[in-house]
């Protein structure tokens, strides 16, 4: 199943998301673009609204892989467990390059 999100490390509360596409984005309590519906999520406006965030921050990802980013990220000392500086909304599958994350610099 798909699923909307939006990076709060990422968002910098451009509105550009909400300016196109109401039906999905507005601003969350602490100033940041938050999703507010699931629906729709073929839409040709949400494509749209994705493609002019300036900073990348809004992605669909499969379900359970939101599920398994969020369980592989922590470790007792709440740092990623892989070598990767992805977050939890990183939806790569580190051989590829990712825009969302920082998971394939040369540092690494």
């Amino acid at each position: 199943m798909k699923k909307l999100v939006v990076s709060e490390d990422t968002c910098i509360s451009c509105g550009a998301c909400m300016q196109i596409d109401e039906e999905h984005f507005d601003f969350s309590s602490k100033g940041l673009s938050t999703v507010i519906s699931q629906e729709n999520l073929d839409s040709e406006i949400l494509k749209q609204a994705i493609d002019a965030c300036p900073v990348a921050a809004i992605s669909i990802v499969e379900n359970d892989e939101e599920d398994n980013n969020t369980a592989d990220m922590e470790n007792e000392n709440n740092e990623p467990s892989n070598d990767c500086n992805c977050d939890s909304d990183c939806s790569c599958d580190h051989e590829t390059k990712c825009e969302n994350c920082k998971c394939h610099t040369e540092e690494i």
